[in-house]
């Protein structure tokens, strides 16, 4: 347009009479267009990849750390941190560091990393992750992660690798881009042709043949599948989501089939103390010190739960002595200058002493898949225990609401038949698979991929590493071990399988959000293309101005990318908590 201009104005006579016209204006203000919707692309954009600066933000610039034989406090670089520093963080501010607690008690808001709405109560032991918030206490950490090894450097890795990923439905939008732009240069040149053949209008077929080659939107096509990628893993990233694998998002909205492991996934993974049925005048606080006495010097995982519990409440016993123990069956010790025994019927018959009721007890206590402990004093049966793995406090609701979504929920498990249908039962899955080795459990996927649905696996422990890799989509719980989550395709940062809730939804609506771009870009160059070329000319005198077709195409781009950051608004499944259950969490964890 500006050369024909030029010519217009500086040799008009070589031009066919009438046909001088001039379009600098029509020039300038398409460059002035494209450049605003490039500008407001390059913010959507920048908006789309906001989740990596969120997530970069979050590092801590310094560190205070404890140095030398006098433990002076020294504030240093976070990249001069060393593994086993002890650092000291104050009340309100951002760990620096993954690490253990030294010394200290506070609550730490961890939503920013894993989407928990509430800051979980930190004691000495307990592991931190940096980037966190630190809440009103403050806290001593002994350095255990640190530069592009914390949590934190590895999510942001992660998030930078899906968003840079391409979906199967791109490369097929790769291929109809690769010759979307030959054709439309053919279509201007027939378009001018055409025009200067039926029409004999030099003007109004340059009109035409720059309206077609500025309308065409290829940028509209070649967007709509990476922002829409870019801004669903930020959010999810945002709720504690992490997908590794770009593809990943594609593949779990077409997936019909979930497949959970059961420990650490649908329960708690650590077994807790439940009940204490006592006999007689026995109390409960006095048989759980004595029987908590006997189990600290066990290193089986039902004497820890006891053991805890016994912490908890009532303090550990004054003195144990004399302990003993029957590997499999039970142990004994004298604790506060009683003899106590604890351990299975068969170890309580074979000591002589006569449970009684108590068996009663234990056979109601196993019928709920908790495992029963009896306890006896000085000869006399005093308590019947319980232990078990306890259920996710959102593992039921999380299970009904994937059922709601049409998932069929199983459970693959290598606890036994009787404990898996219990919890089964308690979270209403109705297809349980039981008693399975590793190998057995990429059996089962296998099994159930062959009617054709993708499957989905959840799990958490470094038996479940092959079943992650073998199905469709693995999705490996945060806090299980680190060989489960390198064999996963999605990880969600906390142990809550809403986060598998979180992760579907995503996923769907990413994949709705894409379609629903792509099926613009392609309507918008159907329609506008012809339009652009004259098509309703004859019939209407309707030809569009190049002026308006830099218009419609900046506002295609714009109006795919306003489209895909809707996703940012998607909420989690978890609801938002409140600063007051905050601050009730640490008054309960003082007391």
């Amino acid at each position: 347009a500006w050369l024909f201009s030029c010519v217009a104005t500086f040799a008009p006579a070589v031009l066919p009479g009438g046909t001088q016209a001039v379009y600098f204006e029509s020039a300038a203000v398409i460059v002035l267009l494209i450049l605003v919707g490039r500008w407001l692309e390059a913010r959507a954009k920048g908006r789309a990849g906001a989740a990596i600066a969120k997530l970069v933000g979050l590092q801590a610039r310094t560190a205070r750390v404890l140095r030398g034989a006098t433990g002076e406090v020294a504030e240093i670089s976070i990249e001069d941190v060393l593994i086993g520093d002890a650092v000291q963080v104050r009340p309100g501010e951002r760990l620096p560091v993954d690490g253990t607690v030294l010394e200290g008690m506070s609550t730490v808001d961890e939503s920013a990393l894993t989407g928990e709405p509430l800051p979980v109560l930190k004691r000495v032991g307990d592991p931190v992750t940096g980037g966190t918030v630190n809440g009103t206490g403050s806290l001593t950490l002994e350095a255990t992660r640190v530069g592009a090894e914390t949590t934190l450097a590895q999510i942001v890795r992660m998030v930078e690798a899906a968003q840079g990923a391409k979906l199967p439905i791109q490369s097929l939008v790769d291929r109809i881009t690769m010759v979307f732009v030959p054709v439309v240069l053919a279509v201007a040149c027939a378009t001018v042709a055409a025009w200067l053949l039926f029409a004999s209008d030099p003007a109004l077929a340059l009109v035409a043949g720059v309206s077609v080659i500025i309308i065409a939107c290829p940028c509209a096509m070649g967007l709509a599948t990476p922002t829409s990628i870019m801004v669903a893993t930020g959010r999810a990233a945002e709720m504690g989501v992490l997908v590794r694998k770009g593809d990943a998002l594609q593949t779990l909205s077409e997936a019909g089939v979930i497949a959970l492991d059961k420990t650490g996934t649908i329960t708690e993974g650590q077994p807790a103390l439940t009940d204490v049925v006592t006999l007689g005048d026995q109390s409960r606080r006095d048989v759980l010190r004595a029987v908590a006495g006997v189990e600290a010097r066990s290193e089986h995982p039902i004497a820890a739960a006891i053991t805890e519990a016994a912490r908890l409440e009532c303090g550990l016993p004054a003195s144990v002595a004399e302990f003993e123990a029957q590997a499999g069956h039970g142990a004994a010790a004298t604790v506060d200058d009683m003899r106590v025994l604890v351990g299975s019927e068969r170890f309580m018959v074979g000591a002589g002493i006569e449970l009684g009721d108590l068996v009663v007890e234990a056979n109601r206590l196993s019928k709920q898949g908790k495992t029963a402990v009896f306890a006896a004093i000085d000869g006399t049966p005093a308590a019947v225990l319980a232990v078990s793995d306890p259920v996710k406090k959102t593992s039921t609701r999380a299970i009904a609401a994937l059922q709601a979504k049409g998932f069929d929920v199983v459970m693959l498990t290598g606890d036994r038949s009787s404990t898996a249908e219990v919890v089964a039962k308690q979270v209403g899955i109705t297809k349980v698979q039981a008693e399975l080795l590793p190998a057995d459990k990429v059996a089962a996927l296998k099994a159930l991929k062959t009617d054709g649905r993708k499957v989905v696996f959840v799990g958490d422990g470094i038996n479940d590493a092959p079943a992650l890799a073998e199905a469709d989509i693995g999705i490996a719980i945060g806090t299980g071990t680190d060989v489960a989550i390198e064999s996963a395709d999605v990880v969600l940062m906390s142990g809550d399988l809403l986060g598998v809730l979180n992760a579907v939804e995503i996923s769907r609506k990413a994949i709705a959000n894409i379609r629903q771009n792509l099926g613009w870009a392609f309507g918008y160059n159907i329609l506008l293309i012809p339009v652009a070329a004259g098509l309703l000319y004859p019939a209407f005198g309707l030809l569009l101005a190049p002026t308006f077709a830099a218009g419609a195409m900046a506002l295609s781009s714009v109006s795919v990318l306003a489209n895909a950051l809707r996703l940012r608004r998607l909420m989690p499944a978890q609801a938002a908590a409140t600063k007051q259950v905050s601050d009730l969490t640490l008054a309960e964890g003082r007391a």
